[in-house]
């Protein structure tokens, strides 16, 4: 790969390299900008809508089916979302994945609906990235991505907030269906994405056909079934934490609402922290080092959390284990997309996140039943027990698959 002429040494090729990225690479640019104006008014509209599921329904439970219908049923038809990005050209199919989210939004405000169109969307995004960036660029193309849509999420709520009591909760759909269409206008300005290889080589032609085989091929494969059965384990004992933290804050830390939401913060701003290095370092490490090191400290970080005696220590330990959710992000994206044929890729893309969402909903679950018979300390440290158990047996098995 050549860098820029007259580079002093390893700072000024990290500063040439990012230069190149960002600045010469006008495709990547709109592909990020188009996703952090998209994620921003989504994670706005997402906020109004929680509040004003619970002010006309006064039930929590209608708050959490409006997040789990969000979450859980996209994940059912992730194989045939993936399928879709490896059937036709990625640039039409975020095209109109915007488009149709944002026109859902406006005219009939279907979460599930939408929820599902935006799963569609997002391994369509992550499988073109390699045609847009170079083999060498893509850790750090997947850590500025993460870094750019993860920023915007944060702001979502504070967004909201300002603009709830001017615009109302549908002038906020009305904003949200506006940056749809306005991520729409950005992309299309991207070359065209056809997936390339002999997808006609893989036999069957119809949508389902196509999505069997995709499961196929990511089940097949000993480096991806790992990958993928390790994030999901990671998840799954994880991915109660958000909801043990308010326990733990609350009757452990007897915390007030401050300090509960600034625990609540920790992963977050652990996660942009690790994204900007990352954007700077990625092209230098082992993504297969870089994947086990986030499962680890993500979950080593709630195992310790389960033992902290005081918010600013749990709040501590949160944000480091935001650094290790984001290398895992990081990571995983980066091997699939060396690893996976381009004709595959959107079917695998669309798998792992599947798959990933319903350990979510598995762990909602099963760690609530644990936190209720327990106590949020215990859950935390079986939860980081756990996960950590899975990173060994990832670090005993990915590096030999891989070779």
């Amino acid at each position: 790969m050549e860098l820029a002429d007259g580079a002093p040494g390893p700072r000024g090729r990290v500063r040439s390299v990012s230069e190149r990225l960002w600045r010469a690479n006008p495709a990547f640019r709109r592909l990020t900008v188009a996703r952090v104006v998209s994620v921003g008014g989504d994670s706005l509209s997402l906020v109004a809508l929680m509040l004003h599921v619970a002010a006309t329904s006064g039930q929590a439970l209608a708050v959490a089916a409006l997040l789990l219908v969000g979450d859980l049923v996209p994940s059912l038809l992730s194989p045939l979302s993936g399928a879709i990005g490896d059937r036709f050209d990625r640039k039409r199919v975020m095209i109109t994945c915007e488009l149709v989210q944002g026109a859902v939004l406006l005219l009939l405000g279907l979460v599930a609906v939408r929820a599902v169109v935006g799963q569609v969307f997002l391994p369509s995004s992550r499988a073109a990235l390699p045609a847009l960036v170079a083999p060498a660029d893509l850790g750090r193309a997947n850590s500025a991505l993460g870094l750019g849509t993860n920023g915007a999420e944060a702001l979502g709520p504070l967004a909201a907030a300002a603009l709830l009591p001017l615009l109302g909760v549908s002038g906020v759909l009305l904003v949200d269906a506006a940056s749809f269409v306005a991520a729409g206008a950005l992309l299309v300005r991207l070359p065209a994405l056809p997936p390339t290889g002999a997808a006609s080589a893989e036999g069957p032609s119809t949508l389902i056909g196509e999505a069997r085989a995709g499961l196929g091929y990511l089940w097949s494969h000993r480096p991806l079934r790992i990958i993928l059965l390790g994030y999901c384990g990671v998840v799954c004992a994880n991915g109660i934490d958000d909801v043990a933290l308010v326990v733990l804050g609350t009757d452990d830390l007897r915390a007030d609402q401050s300090g509960v939401a600034l625990l609540l913060g920790g992963v977050g701003i652990g996660l942009l922290v690790g994204y900007a290095l990352l954007a700077r370092g990625a092209a230098r490490l082992s993504m297969a080092v870089l994947l086990v090191v986030g499962f680890a400290v993500s979950s080593v970080g709630n195992l310790l959390t389960g033992l902290a005696w005081a918010v600013a220590v749990a709040f501590a330990l949160q944000t480091v284990r935001g650094l290790g959710i984001a290398a895992m992000d990081v990571a995983s994206s980066t091997l699939l997309q060396r690893l996976v044929p381009d004709h595959l890729l959107g079917r695998v893309f669309g798998n792992l996140y599947g798959a990933i969402g319903v350990a979510a909903g598995i762990s909602y679950l099963g760690g609530g039943v644990l936190l209720d018979a327990t106590s949020a300390p215990f859950t935390f440290v079986a939860a980081g027990t756990a996960g950590a158990l899975v990173t060994v047996a990832v670090a005993l098995t990915l590096p030999r698959a891989l070779r």
